[in-house]
């Protein structure tokens, strides 16, 4: 049994370098680097993303799903017809905040949490040339190059671990005497398989240009 563990262990360290090897990750300048924090600037990019709601797994998952099944041929090319598009890391997502209905009389409510969550395109598409998405809820969107703060860890991530990396990251920023501005930004970048020592996960804020 101990030697089929570590066999297990071999085989997913294999498949996830194998995988880290073959997928393109979204390209950024590395500005400075402090152990495990860093200062990037990203280049522009598009993604295609979704608004999904529930607590972070259940979106992660939702979304996952709606733009896997895009980028898998769930789209129609310029010739027509579907296009399998490559996956690529990190994928993404962020909190939104929920608006709720001002009412009379006024109670208190507490709003279910949304998420964006998104996979960046291959870099070699543009607007023009990109598959369109069959499902409306999948959006495609360009985003302009910006400046990120960047935590690195591993492990699984849950809210509570997501919250407590941001309290650090906010704090190396006040070290730094550098702005966030945003929301935070959740990175992954292993498929599920992945044993938890050996996942990447980043959590991005972006930096203000002042």
């Amino acid at each position: 049994m101990k030697h089929l563990a570590v066999l297990l262990s071999l085989l997913t360290l294999l498949l996830s370098v194998n995988t880290a090897m073959a997928t393109e990750e979204s390209k950024y300048t590395l500005i400075e680097k402090d152990g495990a924090f860093e200062l990037r600037a990203y280049d522009s990019k598009l993604i295609a993303e979704v608004l999904v709601d529930g607590d972070m797994s259940d979106a992660s998952s939702k979304g996952f799903r709606l733009i896997a099944d895009y980028i898998f041929g769930n789209n129609t090319a310029a010739s027509g017809k579907s296009e399998k598009i490559n996956m690529t890391a990190p994928v993404g997502m962020e909190a939104r905040p929920e608006k709720i209905a001002m009412t009379v009389p006024v109670a208190m409510q507490m709003a279910q949490q949304g998420w964006k969550v998104w996979f960046v395109m291959p870099s070699h598409y543009t607007l023009a040339t990109l598959p369109k998405p069959n499902n409306p809820l999948v959006v495609i969107k360009p985003i302009a190059a910006k400046r990120y703060a960047v935590l690195r860890f591993s492990g699984w991530v849950d809210d509570e671990k997501m919250q407590a990396k941001l309290k650090d990251l906010s704090a190396w920023l006040a070290v730094k005497k550098l702005t966030s501005k945003g929301q935070p930004e959740l990175a992954r970048y292993n498929p599920p398989w992945t044993l938890p020592f050996l996942r990447r996960n980043e959590v991005m804020l972006e930096i203000t240009s002042d």
